[in-house]
């Protein structure tokens, strides 16, 4: 069985093995794949693992000895699924592989704004503390978390997990949902969106990305929130309209943005959020510690045993 790895370096940059994959058959594992190059990597390939690499339905035709493809991701828009399964392809993903990862970055976000750490440990290193006339200062407004208000939208594995850290700060929660959550904590509020946007001190998007919610954060939505308020992304990108963020961040409708994602990654240099006032962006990372993509590259090969032994586990449909 030859299996092809598309794109395993951002998966394993060097510090994962490969090897529980490579018992599994003849395997080439490359770091990239350019759009131009994929045909020829997997033309003969049985098993496919792709993370970003697309598989459209022409190039699942063109692929006779195709049996499997492996999403190394929760998400698997990168796959015409119907295709694969017009041609008996079995086609797999990794859910909730990176749920304490992708919740601890929120509170990173959160408490970066709320006390910029690194920012005064920077100062203290350059001499501001030790030439300063009084034993304390700061350079931005200190927050203390406990009794603002977390506004979540999405109520799954993530949000869950956001809502309680939240919770433990002593922070008042309010979740929307797209459908109806009956196992609500007693000390949560299941609510509006629109209520979410203007109620909130900090809200946290963590819902997947839709044909339905696109750009649903817009400048509508935008100026019902708090000139205090802070905007978290740890979702996806095309959940926010860029350019009505970047204008209510510069105009000070709302105070600042903390986003893991954005619409296109990398991003063009034209974005105009990669400039926007009081805007922190990190690259797309809250995935990435070693434990998540350790059970990323885990799950990957169990998925992947499964198909060989008849017990599929993880099928998308």
């Amino acid at each position: 069985m030859q299996i092809v790895v598309l794109d395993g370096f951002a998966l394993n940059p060097g510090d994962l093995s490969w090897e529980g994959l490579n018992k599994l058959g003849e395997c080439r594992i490359y770091d990239r794949t350019k759009p131009d190059e994929i045909f020829d990597r997997i033309k003969d390939a049985t098993v496919v693992i792709t993370n970003k690499a697309v598989i459209d339905e022409k190039l699942i035709e063109s692929l006779p000895v195709l049996k499997y493809i492996g999403v190394t991701a929760t998400g698997y828009n990168v796959v015409d699924v119907q295709a694969a399964s017009r041609k008996g392809i079995v086609v797999t993903n990794i859910p909730a592989y990176s749920t304490d990862s992708v919740a601890q970055l929120v509170f990173a976000h959160i408490l970066n704004v709320a006390n910029r750490v690194e920012m005064h440990a920077a100062s203290v290193s350059s001499g501001d503390w030790a030439g300063n006339p009084d034993f304390s200062y700061w350079k931005t407004p200190q927050m203390e978390l406990a009794g603002k208000t977390l506004g979540i939208v999405g109520f799954g594995r993530i949000g869950r997990k956001v809502a309680q850290i939240g919770s433990a700060f002593g922070m008042k929660i309010i979740f929307h949902n797209r459908s109806l959550v009956t196992d609500v904590p007693a000390e949560m509020l299941q609510t509006t969106l629109n209520d979410i946007f203007s109620e909130s001190d900090v809200v946290s998007i963590n819902c997947p990305l839709t044909p339905e919610n696109i750009e649903f954060v817009n400048e509508q939505l935008l100026r019902k929130m708090k000139q205090s308020a802070i905007l978290i992304n740890t979702g996806r990108g095309g959940l926010i309209n860029e350019r009505d963020l970047a204008i209510a961040l510069n105009s000070g409708i709302i105070a600042s943005a903390c986003l893991d994602v954005l619409s296109t990654e990398p991003p063009k240099a034209d974005n105009p959020l990669l400039s926007a006032r009081n805007c922190f962006i990190t690259p797309h990372i809250a995935w990435a510690t070693i434990e998540a993509r350790q059970r990323l590259m885990n799950i990957t090969i169990e998925n992947l045993n499964g198909f060989i032994s008849g017990n599929l586990q993880n099928v998308v449909k």
